[in-house]
């Protein structure tokens, strides 16, 4: 599974090594307590509907990007700081990744899982 970023006609991978949090257990702990990520890695909160999504970086000790998308269309994008950032927006699927890593993308842009 990747997760690929579409924009003016290019695609690129932003990122190889995905792990999907679909449970509310993994939801609920989501990077809290990792020591880091590689470059190459994802973790994607998939839901049912688009709503409200909030992500909080409480016990995650390294930055990371925060993408929402509803329907694959990125709907924000925001650099989360290491234990004080906070992010919400609205989206049926919610990308953390790399810090550094969306720094491509942008609203209105296409973001998905590609199996």
């Amino acid at each position: 599974m990747r997760v690929v970023h579409e924009s003016d006609g290019r695609s690129e991978t932003l990122a190889n090594d995905v792990e999907t949090a679909d449970s509310f257990l993994s939801q609920a702990k989501g990077l809290m307590f990792r020591l880091s990520v590689p470059d190459d890695y994802a973790l994607a909160f998939r839901f049912d509907d688009v709503a409200a999504r909030d992500v909080h970086m409480v016990f995650v000790p390294f930055s990371l990007d925060a993408v929402w998308t509803a329907d694959d269309e990125v709907q924000q994008i925001k650099r989360l700081s290491a234990w004080t950032g906070l992010g919400k927006a609205n989206a049926d699927t919610l990308f953390e990744l790399s810090a550094g890593s969306a720094s491509g993308v942008s609203v209105g842009d296409t973001v998905r899982l590609v199996e």
